[in-house]
């Protein structure tokens, strides 16, 4: 899967609105990050590769411990975006992870430029929250960021 991260993951309409993710992204990135994963991890710092049948893998939704808590993050690769996809893999994460934790709350959000992503979140039922400044490292600025969360009780209500 190394070889396709950093083909999708070296593209700064991608990288550009994730917050960990360098631009230019190298195969040695791609391997790097590759060697931190663990069949093992608890759930607030699990990850699901979007594999496509007939491609192989076209993106990632995955969870981590962030200022605001655990938040869950995605990326998909740009040739794959406008077909529902990234909607169909992040509310099966978000099932995943309110049937396997005990969370009231899951925190997330997105560049303010990304109305792409924030229009999945909103039809999921996240809210806004508030906003604040992020590291994007593709970019090399801190930029403005709309927090977002989603309730135990919401995601219940929307399923």
């Amino acid at each position: 899967d190394a070889a396709r991260l950093a083909r999708f993951l070296d593209n700064f309409a991608v990288s550009g609105n994730l917050s960990r993710v360098p631009y230019p992204y190298r195969l040695a990135d791609a391997k790097a990050w590759l060697r931190t994963w663990s069949p093992d991890f608890p759930a607030g710092e699990t990850g699901f590769t979007i594999d496509l049948d007939g491609e192989g893998l076209i993106g990632h939704v995955g969870f981590h411990d962030d200022a605001q808590g655990t938040v869950i993050g995605y990326w998909l690769a740009q040739p794959f975006w406008n077909r529902g996809l990234m909607s169909e893999a992040v509310r099966s994460a978000l099932d995943w992870y309110f049937e396997t934790t005990g969370a009231a709350n899951l925190d997330s959000g997105v560049f303010h430029f990304n109305k792409a992503s924030l229009a999945i979140q909103r039809k999921l039922g996240f809210i806004e929250i508030g906003s604040s400044y992020r590291l994007c490292l593709a970019r090399g600025e801190e930029v403005r960021h709309i927090d977002t969360q989603l309730s135990r009780a919401a995601w219940a209500e929307h399923r």
